[in-house]
């Protein structure tokens, strides 16, 4: 992962203006409530609910909207019927792009995402055209003025903790693990330290260079897929 810096992007859309936040909320309600309805309301058994509503605190979503999401997805409540979709293609350049959404009209969002993708010069492709291009890996971020210690020896306690990569960037600390070591070493250092993200992402095996006017168009259409209601997250291997 070095020097590709998935926080520059996370910082990016914490900058958002305050206009958008009802839509991110929405979002995060829907990732609680697919998660909530696989497997169940329990916080303990359930890790990505965990995760969900992490991620939601995290974003400042108020307790009253979680709680609705949990209270829709296990039947408390009436609630729509989301389905996991993930749509892949190139960008322009040849990006390779994934798109994940939780839709309750499938041909709604087909159309959005294509008309995203031929707008900006890119191709929607077939299921498993890019995504071999991808691996999911667990990511945290902690900043390093919460880090009382010196960088070697903050370092080694991400290691002994089971982290599988971190790198010293900008004001923070990235670090990369397993899907499977995610849970404990998220556990272990947040035991210690305030963090700024812990999720499960994709992460690309290489990147793409693209020219100026090559990245505005892609910069353009990943703001045009992330703005719609049912694209929960853009992952893509632009350098």
């Amino acid at each position: 992962m070095a020097g590709h810096s998935k926080w520059h992007n996370i910082k990016h859309k914490k900058n958002a203006k305050d206009a958008k936040r009802g839509k991110i909320f929405m979002k995060l309600a829907k990732e609680i409530y697919v998660a909530a309805k696989q497997g169940g309301s329990d916080l303990e058994t359930n890790s990505a609910l965990r995760l969900a509503v992490d991620k939601a605190k995290a974003n400042n979503m108020p307790n009253d909207n979680i709680e609705r999401a949990i209270n829709k997805a296990t039947g408390n409540l009436d609630g729509e019927n989301y389905e996991e979709m993930v749509y892949e293609g190139y960008g322009p350049g040849g990006v390779a792009v994934m798109v994940e959404a939780l839709t309750d009209n499938k041909n709604r969002t087909a159309s959005e995402v294509r008309h995203a993708f031929s707008k900006n010069d890119g191709n929607l492709g077939e299921n498993g055209c890019v995504s071999f291009m991808f691996h999911r890996k667990g990511y945290i971020v902690i900043k390093q003025e919460n880090v009382e210690s010196d960088e070697d020896t903050f370092m080694l306690e991400a290691i002994e903790a089971g982290c599988e990569e971190i790198e010293p960037q900008d004001e923070v600390y990235e670090i990369y693990t397993t899907v499977e070591d995610f849970e404990d070493v998220k556990n272990a250092l947040e035991s210690s330290y305030p963090l700024e993200v812990a999720e499960l992402s994709m992460f690309p095996d290489t990147y793409t260079s693209l020219d100026e006017d090559q990245q505005n168009k892609m910069d353009k259409m990943i703001d045009m897929l992330e703005d719609l209601d049912d694209v929960q997250e853009v992952h893509h291997n632009m350098e």
